[in-house]
């Protein structure tokens, strides 16, 4: 079978990592992503580190399976290359600061009457409208504004960025979702849409929980450590040693961690509800350690995983590449050089459809006006 997006082409305009994570969305869905760079530099985001021989990882794994074009689009002949590329395309992807492609004549409202079936995918910092769209925006300002890092770190310590690229990669993907369902609109109307994702906008959609707690309290949410506020104990918790994960966020499994454990509090009131417990979650993660600290973590991740409640070690990125459950769903694949080796480890497609193939390789990430001669050949402009 081929691939869901198989017949659809997407021009890449996006730099850097949100729109270009979208784009590799679409390419791992099957989708032909032509990236449209700047002659000469290209994409920033191909001498972001980390580097390996003298190449991008973070580049190589984001636009991996992509095609490569060189335009400037001031250039009357190079804009002629694109119109003639919008003429195929089924999708566009632009992640400028609002009234940017309106200097290149490419604005949303000019490009929709010559090409409506396109449709037209952008990603901002702050979004199309709003006093603060024309406002540039990166990863940790949209952390930072959108709630999340007022949200994450230790109470009565400084903010805490993320460790991943959380307001980058939110938009990317709300960015493939609205792509992707603007296509299935089109193939009932037959007409192109706008769709239009910021990085604040999807931060905060992020945090649903925290905004209706917030609406539902008045009080804020606040920073609080390795533990979830909503459910105990579901919290980092000390062995002999070293920390591990528990999460018995129910009754049920909560009185399966009693009995494991030995801990006869399952019909103590001040832990006999989730309420309770997290009335009294500082008690209980001291009544809880005062027993794990006795064993180190395999014996407590072996005994709580038997008795069916929900933990996990704490893992560095390389026991996470190593993890048989990841490997098993062909989550961390090979990104191949254009000579077929072997070249930078990436994340696998999270999207798994029956009767579509993984592999355990990806192509390359394109070089810069790699695939020039391929594309004008396509357009029949050799």
């Amino acid at each position: 079978m081929s691939p869901p997006l198989a017949d659809v082409t997407v021009l890449d305009l996006t730099r850097g990592i949100a729109g270009p994570y979208a784009g590799r969305l679409l390419a791992d869905l099957g989708a032909t992503v032509i990236k449209i760079e700047r002659p000469g530099r290209g994409d920033g985001a191909r001498r972001l580190p980390p580097l390996k021989d003298g190449r991008s990882a973070w580049f190589a794994a984001i636009n991996r399976g992509k095609k490569s074009i060189a335009l400037d689009l001031e250039a009357e002949a190079d804009r002629e290359v694109l119109e003639a590329l919008l003429g195929h395309a089924d999708v566009l992807l632009e992640s400028f600061r609002p009234g940017v492609m309106a200097r290149f004549g490419l604005e949303w409202e000019a490009v929709s009457p010559r090409f409506p079936r396109l449709i037209y995918g952008s990603l901002s910092g702050y979004g199309q409208t709003g006093p603060d769209a024309r406002r540039p925006g990166y990863d940790v300002v949209a952390q930072a504004r959108g709630g999340l890092m007022g949200l994450t770190g230790t109470p009565g310590q400084p903010p805490v960025r993320s460790g991943a690229a959380v307001g980058e990669i939110a938009a990317g993907l709300f960015l493939a979702q609205g792509v992707l369902a603007a296509l299935h609109d089109r193939a009932r109307s037959g007409t192109g849409r706008r769709v239009d994702v910021s990085m604040l906008d999807a931060q905060v959609a992020l945090l649903d929980d925290a905004v209706s707690a917030t609406a539902a309290t008045g009080t804020a949410p606040r920073p609080h450590g390795p533990r979830h506020p909503a459910f105990a104990p579901c919290e980092a918790v000390e062995a002999s040693d070293g920390a591990f994960v528990l999460a018995a966020g129910n009754d049920a499994s909560f009185e399966k961690l009693c009995i494991t454990m030995q801990l006869p509090l399952e019909r103590d009131p001040r832990f006999s509800t989730n309420a309770a417990r997290c009335e009294n979650a500082r008690l209980l993660r001291r009544l809880i350690e005062a027993v794990t600290l006795e064993h180190p973590r395999a014996h407590w991740l072996a005994r709580l995983t038997a008795a069916g409640v929900p933990c996990a070690p704490i893992q560095s990125m390389d026991q996470v590449m190593r993890d048989p459950q990841v490997t098993a769903r062909n989550m961390i694949v090979d990104v191949l050089d254009k000579y077929g080796r072997t070249a930078f480890k990436a994340a696998g497609n999270p999207v798994k459809i029956s009767g579509q193939s993984d592999p355990p390789t990806r192509p390359a990430a394109p070089d810069l006006d790699g695939h020039r001669g391929e594309i004008l050949r396509w357009l029949n402009r050799t």
